[in-house]
């Protein structure tokens, strides 16, 4: 099982369009993967809604792909709420991590990656090596949230097959 999250609260975002990408993928590859966005979840307090993505999704997954735009030089802080407001013992410990950043600018959230990974290993997970900035995304997807670059296509799939095999 492998959990994706969009790791934003921004309504139509680019991030949660990347999101739905690396699902449409995964089902492709017969992968049993499930996604969901912070849009709309209240993640600043440990509740119902939290109570039932740890149950449902977070603790029954050992491998979860974070799509992470930027925000002020790294990921949004909605994103740590969830990792704070959770069983980090059952949610976190011990799984296996595929790291992606969104930006509009030319460094694909690196910043954000790389503070992710440090949260991640305090956390006790295991982080893929194989981190995708995605850069100057309005440039990389068009409207419709199609990736129009044949080359990210390429490196997203190589990701991606390299994290199924993790």
């Amino acid at each position: 099982m492998i959990t994706i999250i969009s790791g934003t609260n921004r309504k139509d975002s680019r991030t949660l369009q990347v999101a739905n990408y690396y699902y449409n993928f995964l089902k492709q590859q017969q992968q049993d993967v499930y996604m969901f966005s912070l849009e709309g979840l209240n993640v600043l307090s440990r509740n119902e809604q939290i109570l039932q993505i740890e149950n449902d999704l977070l603790i029954p997954s050992p491998k979860i792909i974070f799509i992470m735009p930027e925000y002020n030089g790294s990921f949004p802080g909605v994103l740590k709420a969830l990792l704070d407001n959770t069983d980090i013992r059952k949610c976190w410990w011990y799984k296996k991590a595929l790291l992606v950043g969104v930006a509009d600018g030319r460094g694909g959230n690196l910043r954000g990656i790389e503070h992710m990974t440090n949260i991640l290993h305090y956390l006790r997970m295991n982080v893929h090596y194989n981190k995708l900035p995605l850069s100057r995304i309005n440039e990389e997807m068009d409207a419709e949230g199609h990736f129009i670059n044949q080359l990210t296509l390429k490196a997203i799939e190589e990701q991606l097959n390299g994290f199924i095999e993790y």
